[in-house]
């Protein structure tokens, strides 16, 4: 990476190589498969996604389907669900259109963010999160949005550790 030339990065372009959405099949075959593993190797995991139709994009979906695997990112104890993932540092850099955030008349219809902090806790990582919102409210509006997700980006301190980047 630019900051850091130490980092081992691996980058996947969920949009381009989409993941086949979850069968019965595919499910069954979770437990072994590469999506899960690369997951479970990575120290550090940048997802950058848009806010499509109050989610996430449903190549993501998938992907995340493929990690939450019984056995190994989670299991079931006597008090419940109990996450197996510890030291693993996940970033969500998110983009919407319009303003969903915490106090907007629209936050009720925010189902990314939240999507993605419940799947990620459930499996015991905590997750930190980039908005850039109101991209669709105006030039000036998308640009100072730009502007303040690069800023929390940029504070943001990355270790020598591997990476996957979504």
């Amino acid at each position: 990476m630019e900051t850091d030339p130490t980092l081992e990065v691996t980058y996947r372009d969920l949009a381009a190589e989409p993941i086949a959405h979850m069968t019965l099949d595919a499910f069954l075959a979770l437990e072994s498969g590469e999506d899960v593993q690369q997951f479970l190797d990575a120290d550090i995991v940048v997802i950058g996604a848009g806010f499509y139709n109050f989610s996430i994009p449903s190549q993501l979906k998938a992907w995340v389907d493929r990690i939450a695997v019984r056995g190994k990112t989670f299991a079931y104890g006597e008090n419940g669900p109990v996450g197996l993932v510890t030291g693993k540092r996940v970033i969500v850099a998110l983009a919407r259109g319009n303003v969903y955030g915490e106090g907007s008349p629209y936050s009720a219809y925010e189902h990314a963010e939240t999507l993605l902090r419940s799947i990620f806790s459930f499996v015991g990582v905590d997750v930190e999160v980039i908005v850039a919102e109101g991209l669709g409210r105006g030039e000036e509006a998308r640009r100072s949005a730009i502007e303040s997700a690069l800023v929390q980006a940029r504070q943001m301190s990355l270790s020598s550790d591997p990476v996957v980047a979504l």
